[in-house]
């Protein structure tokens, strides 16, 4: 039973954007946990509680355009795979690889709340039990997401203490013995730069959107390709790793990151001939807030019993409309070229990287692009909105992205989980790159066409060998 539709509340652009074809994106992520999931406490929490989120409690307006409160049947919404462990043997990575892959092929029921929950009590090299979350896009992005997660789990040492980082925007600190003339020139020199640098940048998405080209590699996918189903794996590195890294090269996180896609990808594609244009759209959260918004409240006083209010506590001010942290799709990407270039110092690669990301930094064009995006929709209708983004899509390689995860390990009603391995399918990529950190550890996810891409396994085996080819320079040269 639904409310009225003229009582629906509209899509926002964003949103909008994820429902055309083309772009008809799905989140899925793969969570795996220390024991068997127990699927009647899972569905009893989501029973009492789902309600409480407008987002997975309402569907989608007969013409797309709205989203319409509705009752939801949580036995519509949660699948348990049926298999025998004695039957899959040690298969356990290649049956949950499959099964996830099938999803990618199965569209959510647009009748009803767009998402869904398949748990796989499948003993795999690193979970007992894996649990797959499936969410359309047009719900909210990663971040929101995440903040869902954090709303529904505790950390499993029950500490004190807030789950998920939130960061700031970093703000310019000048010296004392800087005077107001030097100041005033910095800041006349910083804004034309931020200008010219927003015009070039605007001039080569428009020209990406238009006629510019990656070069076709195995790594980019042919028209079509959205509709393909997608192989998902995971692998995990030490977080200390990345950090050791970050601050002998004295750069962020999301730089070494980046360096090691950049290695890795030069390894992958060494046999390819002729010089290779190849770029990847990064992803940019436009929150105030960087990262996510954290409970705060006492970890330890939240029960999983079946009146456990899940998604009621932070979620309240991420759904308020002038919220820093704002529930939805808030993001926007910049253009990233990927040098393909087999370097015989490995280092080289993080400078490239570090260098074309303050570059990027010093930008208006994710903001711009993001406003953009809804003046396009607002005025000029979907149509065309929809096939300039899928075109800036097909145009380039992949997708890079890079979130905060809880810093502890935490427990989903009480089954602790040991990896949360996100990513997106229903875009025009072959290859798609999402890194989140979780309880001291950096959980790389890599979605692939394998049409395109037989062997993600070995995509992963190239990053973790290249992180560990870096961290040998600094090493061999004392920097560690």
């Amino acid at each position: 039973m639904s409310t009225g539709e003229e009582d629906g509340e509209p899509l926002s652009p964003m949103a909008r954007v994820f429902q055309l074809p083309g772009n008809d994106c799905c989140i899925i992520t793969v969570i795996g946990c220390k024991t068997k999931i127990n699927a009647d406490v899972i569905r009893s929490g989501l029973n009492q509680n789902v309600f409480k989120h407008p987002r997975f409690s309402s569907k989608l307006s007969r013409d797309g355009l709205s989203w319409i409160k509705t009752q939801v049947n949580i036995e519509d919404h949660i699948f348990v795979a049926d298999k025998d462990q004695n039957e899959i043997a040690e298969d356990g990575e290649l049956f949950v690889e499959d099964y996830v892959s099938r999803l990618t092929m199965i569209p959510l029921d647009k009748s009803r709340p767009l998402w869904d929950i398949h748990i796989l009590n499948v003993k795999t090299s690193d979970a007992d039990a894996v649990c797959v979350i499936r969410s359309h896009h047009s719900l909210g992005d990663g971040t929101s997401l995440m903040s869902l997660l954090a709303a529904c789990t505790q950390t499993t040492s029950h500490r004190d203490k807030a789950t998920i980082p939130a960061l700031k925007r970093r703000k310019r600190v000048y010296k004392d013995k800087v005077s107001w003339f030097v100041r005033l020139i910095l800041a006349i020199f910083s804004s034309v730069r931020l200008i010219w640098n927003t015009f070039v940048d605007l001039v080569l998405l428009l020209a990406i959107a238009v006629f510019l080209k990656d070069t076709k590699t195995p790594l980019k996918g042919d028209v079509g390709v959205e509709s393909s189903p997608k192989k998902l794996c995971h692998r995990t590195v030490s977080l200390d790793d990345l950090r050791v890294i970050k601050e002998a090269m004295s750069m962020t996180i999301n730089d070494v990151l980046l360096g090691v896609t950049q290695a890795a990808l030069s390894r992958y594609l060494n046999n390819f001939p002729g010089k290779i244009r190849l770029t990847a759209g990064v992803f940019v959260n436009l929150r105030p807030d960087k990262g996510i918004q954290v409970r705060n409240v006492h970890t330890s006083s939240l029960k999983y019993s079946k009146n456990t209010e899940i998604f009621s506590l932070p979620l309240a001010d991420m759904m308020a409309k002038n919220s820093k942290c704002r529930w939805g799709n808030y993001f926007s990407s910049i253009s990233f070229p990927i040098s393909i270039c087999l370097e015989a110092d490995p280092l080289v690669y993080l400078s490239k990287a570090k260098s074309a990301m303050d570059r990027r930094k010093h930008s208006l064009l994710p903001a711009l692009a993001f406003s953009s995006t809804e003046f396009i929709f607002n005025t000029f209708g979907a149509k065309l909105g929809g096939t300039l983004l899928k075109r800036l899509v097909s145009n380039t390689t992949t997708f890079i992205s890079n979130m905060i995860g809880p810093t502890d390990e935490i427990s989903f009603h009480g089954h602790p989980i040991v990896y949360i391995a996100p990513s997106v399918y229903g875009h025009a990529h072959a290859l798609t790159i999402h890194f989140l950190s979780y309880a001291e550890k950096m959980v790389i996810s890599i979605a692939v066409d394998p049409n395109v891409i037989p062997s993600p396994h070995q995509l992963c085996d190239e990053i973790e060998d290249s992180l560990k080819a870096i961290k040998a320079a600094l090493l061999e040269r004392g920097l560690l």
